[in-house]
């Protein structure tokens, strides 16, 4: 009897400490899943799937907007590069005993150089999209609000669980 209820409290211990990890759910990574129930929230962008079957384009539109798509990417892709080998700079950087100041200012300074030079090649690439839609469609983008960060506050995204920092 009393292995018996050594057993079940175990096993209750057990359950009672394992109960608060399930209480989140799955985590949302970067899989392409609607999130909550919006089938659209993961891709708010110009170039996404749902966000180009909502805009009827035509052939000649998808097929113009993709090759732009591609010429974005392999033209942002070093830009995106040196900017993950700033932040990793910065971090070890960061990680030392006695961070150097000055370093830090400098490495940060490269960072924000970086990200405006990114900022810019976002912008002319919308514009360009822009070029080849129609007004019916651009009025479609407004009224959706495509490229607008989502959530409260002005820089769009909610914090707490589960969001990525």
């Amino acid at each position: 009897m009393k292995k018996l209820m050594l057993t079940v409290m175990a096993i209750g211990l057990g359950l009672l400490l394992v109960a608060p990890s399930f209480a989140f759910g799955p985590r949302e990574g970067k899989s392409q899943k609607p999130r909550y129930g919006n089938p659209d929230a993961t891709s708010r962008s110009y170039c996404s799937q749902p966000a180009m079957s909502r805009l009827d384009l035509t052939d000649e539109q998808k097929t113009k907007i993709e090759a732009m798509h591609l010429a974005y990417q392999k033209d942002i892709k070093p830009i995106r590069e040196k900017m993950e080998d700033k932040r990793l700079e910065l971090s070890r950087l960061w990680s030392q005993t006695d961070p150097d100041k000055k370093k830090i200012e400098a490495k940060q300074k490269e960072a924000r150089v970086l990200r405006d030079q990114l900022e810019d090649k976002q912008t002319a690439f919308r514009l360009e999209v822009n070029k080849v839609l129609t007004a019916e469609q651009k009025e479609k983008i407004a009224a959706y609000g495509w490229g607008k960060k989502s959530g409260f506050g002005p820089r769009g995204g909610m914090r707490g669980p589960g969001m990525r920092y």
